[in-house]
This record gives C-alpha cells, structure tokens and sequence, in this order.
C-alpha cells in the first residue's frame, strides 16, 4: 500500500482517508483481483497526515520528551472505506514479510492513529483490540466506541457523539424547537448519532419527524427519496448528523431544488467542512448552526505545510496529487516516462507554495488537524511514561526499558493514565472510557463580502456531574429566517383552557387542542391534562381559572323567603288572636261547648307550628338544624295530642247522654291534661334520642348542581327522623278515625265534623309531603317541608276554629245556649 514512511526507534503508525472514494471492481477469480483503487483527493485528510508529520518532527526536536529516541511513521490511506482501514491496519500491526513466525518480534508499531469515520475506527478497533494495540483517533465520535468491554484500546482526541447529542439536545431545548427531522449517513457515525439525540430529546417532549438516511454511494434515486421527505414534511428544523462526503451529494441536490426556509443543524462532521463552504451551498444551507471542537493555531505549522514538495522525496505517497490540485501541473520525477500522461501540463521544477493564498494553508482554525496534533503528543507522554518511568519533563532522565521490549500492551497501559497541559494549555487525559472532556464551540454559517463564515456564536461544556454550561450570543446568529428565531412544532401550543389530544397514528407533538370539560381547567399554555377543581369550586367560562361555587339555601331576602316569613306570621297572628277572641268570649256557650282549655292549648300550639317554619330560614348552623326538626316534632305532636283531647271530649260528651254512663265523669280536664302531655312526651323523648344518637347536623350538599353548594340541614338519623314523623301521623291517624266515627252525633254543634275535615287536610298534607320532599331539589326541600307545616297548620285553624268565630263574631245569636244544645243531647262538662 502506498505509504508516507519514515524508520524511527518506535514507529507509530497513522491511518488518514486522504482519497475519500474506493472504486469497487467485480472479481472474475479468473485471475488475482487488481489492486485497491481511490479516487477523490481530500486536501483536509491530507492536510492531518501532514500535522502528524509535523508533530512527530517536533518531538524529535524535544530534548524534554523522548530524548535520544527517534519516532518514526507510517502513514496509510483508507478511502474512507472500512475494508480498505482493515487492510491498512492490519499492514501497520504486522512485522517484516520476512521474519518467522516464531519470531518474538513485537508489531512493527507501537500506537496508531485512525481513523477519522466511526465505521473505519469500529472495524480498526475490533480487529486491533486482542493484540493490545493503542489505537487514538482524531474524528470518530461514536459512542459506541467508548465500550471498553468491546474496544478496551481504542481513545480519541474527539468528544463522543454521547456528548454531543446532549450538547445539541441542549441547543434544541434552548430554543424551543419540538418538531424535528433528522438525515443520518447509513453507518455506525450516523446510526448511533441519531439514535443518542433522540434518546436525549424524548426527555424534552421533542418529537422526531423522519429519518432520512444518506451514503456517498447511494444513487441518485435515493437521495431524491430523501428530498422529496424533507418537501413534503412540515418540519422547519432538520439535523443532519451525516459526514461531509455522505451530505454533499443531498446538500447539491436541495440547493438545486431551491428548498429554502429550513433551519439546518449539523453535526462536527461537516459544519466546517471545506467543500460545502461555499456561497452556492449557503442559498439553502445559511444560517446552519453546529457544534465543533475547539480551534488553535499551530505555530510553525504554515512553514511546514508550504515547504511541502514532490521533489525531495519522489517515493512519498500522496504528495504529486497534492501537488497537481495546488499547482495545477504534474511534476515529473527522474526516470519517468514524460509521454504516458501528456494530456496533464507537466511541472517546470520552478513551481513554490509559499506565497499560495489557498485555505490549505490556514492554519489558525485548525479543529480536526489540532486533535491529530494532541493525538501524537499523548501517545509521545505514553512512550516517555514507559521508557523513563516518569512523566515528561522530571529530571534526571534514564531510561528503565529497553525500546525492543516495548510491548504495546504497556503503551495501552500507560496511554489511559496520561495527564499532562500541552503548551496551549489545554490538560490532555482521557477517562476510564478513553474519552477526552467535551467542549464544543457553536458555529453560524454567515455570509461575509461574498464568502462564506464559520463564526463563533456560543460555547457548550460537559461537567463531571452530568450537568453542562451553554452560553449562546443570540443576536450574533443569523437565522435562516433572518434574525427571528425560527419556529417548528408540529402542532400549535394550546391556548388556557384547553387539553393536549393525541391523534392517532401520529408523533406525541401533533395533538389537538380540545377545550377543558365542565369543573376542570388548564390555567398554562400546552397542558397536557385538565386540572379538576376543588369540590367547593367550579370553573369559568374560559376554563382557565375556578371560581368558588354559588352557596344556595333558603333566605329571608329572597322573595321565597319573604313570602313565608308573611304568611308564617300571618298565621301566628291569626292563632294569638283567636286566641284573644276565645279568651275575651269564654263565658259564651259556643266558647264553652267547645272546651275552652284545650282550645286554648290547641291554638297555642299552633301558634308554636306557625313559628317554626322561620327556623328553615336563613343560614343552616348547629342549633337551627337540631332546633327545626325537633322543634317541629314537638309542637306538632302536642298539637295533634290536644285535637285528639277534643276528639275524645266529644265522643264521651255524647256517652254521657245514656243513663248510668259514668265515662263522662271519669273524663275532667285533669285526664285531657295528661293524655296532652302524655303524648307530647313521647314525641319529647323520640327527639331526645335522636338529638343524643345521631343529631341534625349543617351540611354543604353537591348533588343537585355543578354549580352551586346548597345548604341543608342532614337529619342525621333518616330512622329518627321518620319516627318522629311517623308518631305525629299515628296520632293524626288515630285522631281522624275517632272524629270520623264521631261525625254524624245528633247535634247542632258537633266539633266532630271539623275535626274530621281537619285531619284530612292534615293526613293529606302529610301523604303527598313524602314523595314531594325526596324528590324536591335543593333549597325547595326546605320549601316543601314548611309547605307542609304551614298548610296543615291553616288547616287545623281554619277548619276547627273559624267556625267558632264566625259564629262569635258574625253571628252573635247563634251563640246561646239553646241554639247550641238544640236537641239537648250535649251538655257541658
């Protein structure tokens, strides 16, 4: 293989891809294959195997480290083709053709350099790693190499790609992008780069639109493909984390298709790269922004380049095709023949570099040629570390081994534990998975009189903790889209008030944005979920904020409230005044024949029923609640009891008429006192119970509207609660029953009929009360309960007494005495 060669002591060996481009050719087996052709001559790859030179002649130079030891190089070209890196590898690893192969001999080299592709350091590595070879690279950023189970020898002077998909992750977060498409090359660089962003990205939400997959050696057809995914997606941010060989064939195409409009992001592969640099690629690709490794001028280095020649050296490799693209002439060497290439202007021997303008020669942005630079110097403090048994620079120096026993095991060794600051200080080291510390510089390509620009616009540093440091100078950034920052989501960020709603069959970003149900809200932009309300709370109308609920319970301001209020006191007055009437006319007959003292005790505890509804009013607390019901129960029980008193008193009046009936006489108004309160004190004690076991209590009650918290008093015990209602209908029962069959005694003024009247307005009132109150919503369960006790209130009062006073106040000579006992079948008692 055609080599840049020069013995030394300790040979290290190099492996650059200064042909980018093997021309494959179909074997016959007819006859030995032809040899490896390359074509596409790389000025950047030829440019590093010159840096390697370089460094290597200035550690010669170095009386400090390695002194009195010669390194010498061998230097390979891998067409950028895995194969042909195996091929040149496996050259370098092995010794003379002609040793024996029960020769100790150690490899012919100590360390190499290689490669600059992943795909080429994977197949190095995997080859070279059983026989402990050191094996640094410049430009392979996989980060699968850093598997040291695998590639237990492999280091890089280049972050891994595990950094910098974290470094462009960083970038992607800082402004705000969630609808990304990717380009990848289809090998292990582009795979795995891909791969480490988007693992870094889903943990931000971002979604990866398409994938598109690119190869230097793919035809036409299929970069087309790729274009016609990048037209038709909606997409406005695109990372390419391709090499520059494999992208440029894509980058012609989209310029020749005029896609503009798209932010490109792009790996270190082909940010700087010197080919696409130019301003017909930046129609379509300005504004690129990338992250590369940190730049520096080498001294000396311009001196070397331009000292470069055919002549001093005519079996150098690589150096006349140099020569032919700087010149523009083919030097003919001695004993060539001068006719086999007339079409090519042949060289005068006159032709210099050193006054060449060409970007070659720029050597104070140097990027991937530095890291050759550091490459060579860290497996330089690796042989000084072996040799002397100390680092670089600590006097005295003798050397603790022999240069034949080097066995690259050790240099393995030795290379993991270097540790030192080169002369631009910068510390050079490498961690247990011989990867270097990550810092990147961010780069904008800008369009300056007509040239294209890598400026500098940020900074990205990874920490040991994990954590990292960007620093970016927005307004120094021109954008594709001018000096906006440009957008790309997939879909809308929703407005408050809204819910993210994934679409079917697509990536997480592209949702619909549909409005917060009743009760929830989404008080930020972009919520993925409804956030319910507090039970005391409900949302607006925008669904963005929760507003507390309308507190509902009936007042005395409302004019439900008024009204009852009216009409309750109404009936108190018109109880306290008959009352009055029956009072002031007590010595009449009707007064008497109606038995004064329980009517008296009837229209009182009416006018205790007619104030209850006024404890239903207003704010339910503690002492309304077990005041309403037990208050109720009671007054209506004694009530009833004193209806029943009279019902009885009627029906012994009449037995009374009989000869030798003594019921009468045994029934005085001691007995109608205790059956009143002998009654009532049953009721009494049911309430008792109830207040002791399970009170009433104030309740907020959510059931009947989203919208509002009604107030109500729960009855604590329903058992109770209908037992108190139960036993003022066993009474009402027994009352109705006994009047009933009392109705038709011969009698002008039988009380009876209106106490039959009475309690069936009242056992009415009461029946249809039941099904009203359980279905009744709200505060209109209140409503119904005082509905109930002031209708069958009015009931007993109109029904029992305005009879009575109709006939005092109306009718005046009705109320006698004769016309009361018209048939002389009921006397006083």
């Amino acid at each position: 293989m055609p080599s840049l060669f020069k013995q030394g002591e300790i040979m290290i060996g190099g492996i650059f891809p200064v042909f980018n481009k093997e021309i494959t050719s179909a074997s016959t087996f007819k006859r030995e294959p032809p040899g490896v052709k390359c074509a596409g001559f790389d000025l950047r790859a030829f440019r590093w195997t010159q840096v390697m030179i370089f460094a290597i002649e200035e550690i010669n130079k170095d009386s400090a480290l390695l002194p009195n030891i010669s390194l010498g190089y061998r230097i390979l070209n891998s067409c950028a083709s895995p194969t042909n890196t195996l091929r040149a590898a496996l050259t370098l690893a092995s010794g003379p053709e002609d040793i024996k192969l029960t020769s100790p001999c150690p490899p012919a080299v100590s360390a190499l350099i290689a490669e600059s592709g992943s795909s080429q350091s994977l197949a190095v590595a995997g080859a070279l790693g059983p026989f402990q070879v050191p094996i640094v690279s410049y430009f392979s950023t996989c980060a699968c190499l850093s598997d040291r189970a695998k590639y237990p020898t492999f280091f890089r002077t280049i972050p891994s790609d595990y950094f910098q998909a974290k470094a462009l992750a960083a970038l992607v977060k800082r402004f705000g992008w969630q609808w990304i498409g990717t380009i990848q090359s289809d090998n292990d660089y582009g795979r795995n780069g891909v791969l480490a962003f988007s693992e870094e990205v889903k943990k931000l939400g971002v979604c990866i639109a398409f994938v598109g997959t690119v190869l230097r050696t793919y035809p036409v057809d299929k970069i087309l493909d790729v274009v016609e995914m990048i037209k038709h997606s909606t997409v406005k941010v695109i990372l390419a984390f391709v090499p520059e060989g494999d992208f440029y064939p894509l980058m012609t195409e989209v310029v020749k298709q005029n896609i503009t409009g798209i932010q490109w992001i792009a790996s270190e592969a082909w940010i700087t790269a010197p080919r696409p640099s130019t301003p017909e690629i930046y129609q379509a690709f300005g504004g690129a922004l990338g992250f590369v490794v940190k730049k520096m001028a080498i001294p000396n280095l311009k001196a070397f380049l331009t000292d470069i020649s055919p002549y001093r050296d005519p079996s150098a490799a690589f150096v006349r095709d140099f020569w032919e693209i700087m010149v523009g002439c083919r030097p003919v060497l001695p004993r060539e023949n001068t006719d086999a290439e007339a079409t090519i202007k042949t060289c005068t021997g006159n032709e210099t570099l050193i006054n060449s303008q060409d970007v070659f020669f720029n050597v104070t942005q140097l990027r991937v040629a530095y890291n050759v630079y550091t490459a060579v110097y860290a497996i330089a403090h690796a042989l000084h570390q072996l040799v002397f048994c100390q680092p670089a620079g600590e006097k005295p120096v003798r050397p603790c081994l022999n240069i034949s026993e080097i066995q690259p095991k050790e240099v393995t060794a030795h290379l993991q534990r270097v540790n030192f600051r080169n002369q631009f200080g910068d510390n050079v080291f490498f961690d247990e998975n011989g990867d270097p510390p990550a810092s990147y510089d961010i780069i904008n390509w800008q369009l300056r009189d007509g040239q294209l620009q890598h400026v500098t616009v940020g900074h990205y540093a990874s920490a040991a903790n994990g954590d990292y440091k960007l620093s970016i100078q927005e307004e120094e950034i021109v954008w594709r889209t001018g000096k906006m920052v440009p957008s790309s989501v997939c879909s809308n960020v929703c407005p408050v008030g809204t819910r993210k709603a994934q679409i079917k069959g697509k990536p997480t970003c592209c949702f619909d944005c549909i409005p917060c149900a009743d009760g929830t809200i989404a008080n930020s932009t972009g919520a993925s979920d409804c956030t319910p309300c507090p039970q005391e709370y409900w949302s607006n109308e925008r669904k963005d904020e929760c507003i507390p609920k309308t507190i509902e319970f009936l007042s005395y301001h409302e004019p439900m409230g008024i009204t009852i209020t009216v009409v309750s006191l109404l009936g108190a007055f018109l109880s306290l005044a008959t009352m009055m009437v029956f009072i002031q006319y007590r010595e009449t007959p009707v007064i008497k024949a109606s038995n004064s003292e329980l009517s008296c005790f009837l229209l009182f505890s009416l006018f205790l029923c007619f104030l209850c509804p006024l404890t239903f009013i207003g704010r339910p607390t503690v002492w309304t609640c077990m005041l309403r019901h037990t208050a109720f129960g009671v007054t209506f029980a004694l009530c009833i009891s004193c209806v029943l008193g009279k019902t009885i008193v009627v029906i012994t009046a009449f037995r009374a008429t009989f000869p030798g009936n003594k019921v009468a006489a045994k029934f005085g108004p001691a007995q109608q006192r205790i059956i009143v309160c002998s009654c009532t004190f049953v009721q009494i004690v049911i309430c008792i119970l109830w207040l002791k076991l399970n009170p009433p209590f104030p309740d907020m009650v959510f059931r009947y509207s989203n919208k509002k918290i009604v107030l109500e008093c729960n009855t604590g015990s329903e058992a109770l609660f209908y037992a108190v209602l139960g036993y003022i209908g066993f009474l009402a029962i027994i009352c109705l029953v006994l009047a009933f069959l009392a109705r038709k005694l011969p009698d002008n003024f039988n009380e009876a009929k209106f106490i039959t009247f009475s309690m069936l307005i009242f056992c009415a009132v009461w029946i249809t009360f039941i099904p009203a109150y359980v279905s009744s919503p709200g505060k209109f369960t209140v409503a119904v309960e005082i509905f109930a006790i002031l209708s069958s209130a009015f009931g007993l009062l109109i029904c029992i007494f305005a009879p009575k006073c109709y006939i005092i106040l109306i009718k005046p000579e009705k109320n006698t005495k004769k016309h009361v006992m018209a048939k002389k079948l009921v006397q006083e008692i």
